[in-house]
């Protein structure tokens, strides 16, 4: 089978044998209402409320949105509006906390004997995709199609993040019970866990564990970006090929991230929400490089102390990895759901941008064979037709045609801004 276009990156895996550290719990967290996709939750509290770990301090009615809880146990000091590092703006819940860390009496293992109550214990956990993209969990598991395909990503493909790798070397019971668990309520009969070939040792581990288990292999990748990227990592794994305008449950696939499907085995043997994230702390800045489980709330600035940044000198904060990763605007906003990484840069090449020398590299390099060069000129004239023509809504805003052009062009931006002048459905 042939591969999908890709680049060659340094992994820069600087805390991939680093094991992960529990941060000590703050004085103060503030929690988004918004950090999935899909419709911002309502505060379930109000000003001087106490508050316990597990409690559900958010939800909504909405079937595309998922609950949100607490992660400490505290006073409830402020109800505050909150901008988001994609610049919507919804509700938070600010939360002193006690240092108690009182269990709330809401924490209790869901009773699960079907897929209906599966995907209500789902939803109820406050699950979304934790690879980053923060899909909600009960609707990626629920789909109308049948599934008989269940892809495990364990790829992690961009430089720096180890988050995902320390998932798989740290509690194998959780990883392997979530992929039996998921399979048993959905009926699924296969599944494959995706692993790039930097992760030998995660390979060995887990081809162990599955030798004597029917339906589950383990999937080897090539060390190329994006192998980690939805459609990259269906194709690669099962030859299945998602048309422009499909979701992968059309072609009987669901893709869930290894933290996601090891926190569900969690959720339902212990009834604790999500309310923690491991997230890798890295990048020139960064005094001592670690995966940090920190409660969800949390500061950056707070994590990045601990971890020895010079905060006074980082010029770049990016969340996530430096492909796909967002610029985080203050670095006292909260560790949210999708946290994965934080990079902090007290340097950074801020090239500048010349004409295109129509060399024809980012084609080159694009998994899914677009033509970044000639959106590019057909968003600066506000051509959809041609935008559509040139199936510019299939782009995964990957990065890799903006890595390797010699011009410096912005040509990934240029992609999702094009995106926006498709008309919807």
């Amino acid at each position: 089978m042939k591969r999908l276009n890709g680049i060659k990156l340094k992994h820069r895996k600087n805390t991939e044998n680093s094991a992960t550290v529990d941060f000590p719990i703050p004085g103060k967290v503030r929690i988004p209402m918004s950090m999935h996709m899909g419709v911002p939750c309502q505060p379930l509290v109000k000003i001087g409320d106490t508050v316990a770990v597990g409690q559900k301090i958010g939800d909504c009615d909405a079937p595309f949105s998922v609950p949100v809880h607490s992660g400490v146990s505290g006073k409830v000091v402020a109800i505050s509006d909150y901008q988001t590092v994609m610049g919507a703006v919804c509700k938070a819940v600010e939360i002193e906390t006690d240092g108690l860390q009182t269990i709330s009496e809401e924490v209790r293992p869901p009773e699960v004997t079907d897929k209906e109550s599966f995907i209500k214990a789902v939803r109820a956990s406050g699950s979304c995709g934790l690879g980053g993209a923060g899909f909600p969990t009960h609707i990626k598991l629920n789909p109308k199609n049948e599934i008989d395909t269940l892809v495990i990503n364990g790829a992690e493909c961009e430089p720096y993040i180890t988050a995902d790798y320390r998932e798989l070397t740290e509690d194998t019971e959780s990883v392997m019970g979530g992929i039996e668990m998921v399979m048993k309520y959905l009926g699924i009969k296969e599944a494959k866990l995706a692993i790039e070939e930097n992760k030998p040792e995660a390979i060995a581990r887990y081809t162990e564990l599955t030798a004597k288990i029917d339906g589950i292999d383990v999937i080897t990748l090539p060390s190329i970006y994006p192998q980690g990227a939805e459609k990259v990592i269906i194709y690669n794994s099962t030859g299945r090929i998602v048309e422009e305008g499909t979701l992968p449950a059309d072609t009987g696939v669901i893709v869930i991230n290894v933290s996601t499907i090891a926190f569900l085995y969690r959720y339902v043997k212990t009834g604790m929400p999500l309310v923690t994230r491991r997230l890798t702390i890295d990048g020139n800045a960064v005094g001592e490089p670690k995966n940090v489980r920190a409660v969800i709330g949390t500061s950056f600035r707070e994590v990045l102390e601990f971890c020895k940044t010079e905060t006074d000198k980082v010029i770049k904060l990016i969340g996530g990895g430096p492909m796909m990763g967002m610029s985080i605007p203050d670095m006292d906003m909260p560790v949210v759901k999708t946290s994965n990484a934080v990079l902090a840069f007290k340097t950074y090449d801020d090239r500048k941008t010349s004409s295109c020398i129509r060399c024809g590299r980012c084609v080159n390099v694009c998994p899914l064979g677009l033509m970044p060069a000639e959106i590019d000129r057909a968003y600066k004239i506000k051509d959809v037709e041609d935008l559509k023509k040139l199936k510019v809504m299939l782009c995964m805003n990957c990065g890799s045609c903006t890595y390797v052009c010699p011009a410096n062009r912005k040509l990934a931006e240029t992609n999702q801004l094009a995106k926006m002048l498709i008309p919807r459905k």
